[in-house]
């Protein structure tokens, strides 16, 4: 398949072939997630935003995984660097200390370790500080450690804040900060002592908000503490979470009036804060970390998808010293995964990726904009990951299918709002083609 010619042909979804190998999954699989009836050939042609599925159709895929594939199928810039690389095993590495490597010496190894994984994520994250992290398997056990670390920095705590429209993970402990739909919390049990205050996207500097964060009196969420009025003790508060932008919630992006006041309580009553940057981390936006664009200093950042590996990133100072206080099966991960997390940022300062994804970010957002009908309430996006908000969960449902039907991939999220994530490395020409084919779909609904 030619990345530069390749066009959707999506005759018939699901085909045949598709329904064979759906009703073979589903036979004993656990029910989960639901996007598309779409199953993605392994050994067929992809590349880039482009993929074949098993009937043979071509589509054009603007949800990358849900940025788990930041780069889109077979990328070269990837898969250039893995080429040489010979499977081994065990590919599973039992813990963050048990160490591998290539050769005699780290500093001229062909093939990276996590112990480089580790290395380069220390420096993009070094303008806050950080120079200590831990691997993990997955996003969620990035956010558990990050909690478990600043809990174990200030054992009298407990008390967390959280925010409206979060979603933080699928583990207990992870959907105990988790705020964006009951379907993922009813009837679990809860870590006690979670506080949750409103997530402001819209303060256009008046004293108040609509949300209610900010009040004539200051904010709901400085209220609530003890020096300014409310019982709680900012002493006893182990954490406070965010994403920099809400994914799942609905790819909310904050005011900044709202950043600034939630960084100024973080730092003014000394709580740690962890940005969530799981889905919104490792260029998606234009910048290495979503926080980056707000006045926020994150004593903790979470990161994984895009990363292929799940990361705890913050100060040794905030890091447990006593030996077994953290610890996971994973650790430098599988040894790909470890590979792949490091391929991926070196990728990005290589082809200037955070500039590509500003750039053809702004591109779709002129697109969407020029064409959007009265129904389309918003366009909104930082870099590469947009967002177009509908008047109606039905009607965005319907231009899901729509653009499905017209060869074009895209994912639903919040209550009426699609999600868009191509590939970092995305040309002007797949921005105006999936653009052009999601204009379409809106068009036809």
């Amino acid at each position: 398949m030619d990345r530069d010619t390749a066009y959707p042909d999506a005759a018939t979804l699901p085909g045949p072939n598709a329904e064979r190998w759906i009703d073979f999954h589903t036979e004993h699989a656990a029910p989960s997630e639901f996007s598309h009836e779409f199953v993605w050939d392994i050994t067929g042609e992809s590349h880039g935003p482009f993929v074949s599925d098993v009937d043979g159709n071509v589509l054009l895929d603007f949800t990358c995984h849900i940025g788990a594939a930041p780069l889109g199928y077979n990328n070269e810039k990837i898969l250039g660097k893995l080429r040489e690389f010979s499977l081994v095993e065990p590919m599973k590495i039992a813990g963050q200390d048990i160490y591998f490597g290539d050769g005699p010496d780290p500093k001229t190894a062909e093939f990276p370790a996590s112990s480089h994984l580790i290395e380069k994520l220390v420096d993009v994250s070094s303008q806050y500080g950080m120079d200590t992290v831990f691997l993990s398997n997955s996003g969620a056990e990035a956010m558990e450690n990050a909690m478990k670390i600043t809990h174990d920095h200030n054992p009298a705590a407990k008390y967390a804040y959280t925010f409206d429209g979060s979603f933080h993970g699928r583990t207990l402990g992870t959907l105990s900060i988790t705020r964006s739909n009951e379907v993922y919390t009813r009837h679990y049990p809860e870590i006690a002592g979670v506080r949750t205050v409103p997530f402001c996207d819209a303060h256009d500097g008046n004293d108040s908000c609509d949300c209610g964060f900010f009040t004539g009196n200051g904010s709901q969420l400085r209220n609530s503490l003890q020096p300014e009025g409310g019982h709680v003790n900012p002493d006893e508060v182990a954490f406070m979470v965010i994403e920099p932008v809400q994914g799942v919630g609905g790819y909310r992006f904050p005011s900044v009036d709202f950043m600034e006041e939630v960084g100024d309580v973080c730092s003014t009553y000394d709580i740690p804060l962890i940005a969530d940057e799981i889905q919104s981390g490792v260029g998606r936006t234009g910048k290495m970390w979503a926080s980056d664009h707000y006045p926020i200093e994150p004593d903790v950042i979470a990161s994984a998808k895009a990363l292929r590996t799940g990361a705890t990133i913050s100060r040794s100072d905030l890091f447990p010293a006593e030996k077994n206080r953290l610890g996971s099966t994973f650790g430098g991960g599988d040894l790909l995964a470890s590979m792949q997390g490091t391929f991926t940022l070196e990728a990005i300062e290589e082809y200037d990726l955070l500039r590509n994804a500003t750039e053809r970010g702004r591109q779709a957002k002129e697109l969407l904009c020029d064409a959007a009908p009265t129904h389309v309430e918003d366009v909104r996006g930082k870099g590469l990951m947009l967002a177009v908000e509908f008047d109606t969960a039905e009607r965005r449902d319907a231009v899901v299918q729509a653009a499905l039907e017209r060869g074009l991939l895209t994912l639903g999220c919040g209550k009426k709002t699609i999600r868009l994530l191509p590939p970092l490395d995305s040309t002007e020409r797949e921005i105006e083609l999936g653009i052009g084919i999601l204009n379409e779909a809106i068009a036809a609904v």
